[in-house]
């Protein structure tokens, strides 16, 4: 009789137990990513407005057109003090809400006393 037993099958066991950590793990890197794009695109559509507002143009339209059409219809656009786009991330999992994340934009237009 051998001392340390049969081995065999226990990597395959191993990789079975590994598997559901590992679709975990992808699945929050890919909700952390979509977070990341949602962000920067209230970014953009943030600049956008106050860039429109500078101009005298339509902050809030500028702002919710340069936004990706699945964040244009949850967003949120305020052109007091600055320009601020708030938008919902699309959650990958059914059921769940998204994440709320929110982008701020300024003239840079003051008193030049902060140089």
């Amino acid at each position: 009789m051998r001392e340390g037993g049969d081995d065999s099958g226990q990597a395959s066991v191993e990789l079975i137990a590994a598997i559901p950590a590992l679709a975990l793990l992808t699945l929050l890197v890919a909700q952390l990513a979509l977070a990341g794009y949602a962000l920067w695109s209230a970014g953009i559509a943030a600049r956008a407005g106050a860039r429109a507002a500078y101009v005298g143009g339509n902050a809030e339209r500028a702002a919710r057109a340069s936004l990706p059409g699945a964040l244009r219809k949850d967003a949120s656009v305020n052109d007091r003090n600055g320009m601020r786009v708030r938008v919902r991330a699309p959650s990958l999992v059914p059921g769940l809400p998204g994440v709320p994340v929110t982008a701020r934009a300024g003239l840079g237009v003051g008193d030049g006393g902060g140089r």
